[in-house]
């Protein structure tokens, strides 16, 4: 399997599975055996899941990449058991970090959901082909994944306006919008992936969407309030 192919979130779901650490090991950079070099991709990776690490508490040590050929057994080998040792001297996870296994838990997965988000705003790094190590620990920044997670965007539809045009339910990618005919759409929170599809596809003439950063989104409108109720031709006339 192309080392490209090691996502973001597999590798915060192993963490969330208690796993010490996570070791990716890919070709050779510029030596991509389906010329897709999907590996600069799993640097980048790296890089970025490594910075999110610190962010959530963990040392980053946890994560390593290596790049190899397939006839290099004993530096695979080599690397493995050095990584072992070092993931043996950082101890169990979270435990040498001071985070209890509950709290660890919760923001993994805070920051699992925000994964699809990451990835969109982050989508040009996660691209580049850096020439040098020299050039890694610049890729992201401290304070740049800091402001990544506390200027979070969110989408609200604003129950007032909404008409209930389908328009934006119909285009989500995530399936995120509750709703149909006649019914006030809400944005399930949990399942948006902050991609702005909705706000794009409201007609302007009832922009109901707003686009919020760092608020806290106002809660859904309940059920048994979601009804629009439309005059109809008698009742304009009267």
């Amino acid at each position: 399997m192309c080392s490209g192919r090691v996502d973001l979130k597999h590798v915060l779901r192993a963490f969330s599975n208690g796993i010490d650490g996570v070791f990716v090991a890919g070709c050779r950079l510029n030596e991509c055996n389906y010329t897709t070099h999907g590996n600069y991709h799993a640097l980048n990776m790296v890089l970025l899941c490594r910075r999110i690490l610190e962010y959530v508490g963990l040392n980053p040590e946890r994560l390593s990449v290596e790049f190899m050929s397939a006839g290099e057994g004993i530096l695979f080998a080599e690397l493995m058991s050095e990584f072992g040792r070092k993931v043996k001297e950082l101890g169990p996870l979270g435990r040498s970090e001071g985070l209890d296994g509950n709290e660890l838990k919760a923001r993994l997965a805070g920051v699992a959901r925000l994964v699809p988000y990451v990835k969109m705003v982050e989508r040009e790094k996660l691209a580049a082909r850096l020439a040098s190590p020299e050039e890694y620990d610049g890729l992201f920044t401290t304070e740049e994944i800091e402001r990544l997670f506390s200027e979070v965007v969110s989408y609200y539809i604003e129950p007032s306006r909404c008409q209930a045009c389908m328009a934006c339910a119909r285009r989500c990618p995530a399936g995120a919008i509750a709703g149909a005919r006649n019914r006030i759409h809400v944005i399930d929170q949990e399942k948006c992936i902050r991609c702005g599809t909705c706000l794009a596809a409201c007609p302007p003439r009832f922009a109901a969407v707003t686009k919020m950063v760092g608020d806290r989104v106002p809660p859904p409108l309940p059920e048994d309030q979601r009804t629009i109720v439309r005059k109809g031709k008698d009742q304009e006339a009267g």
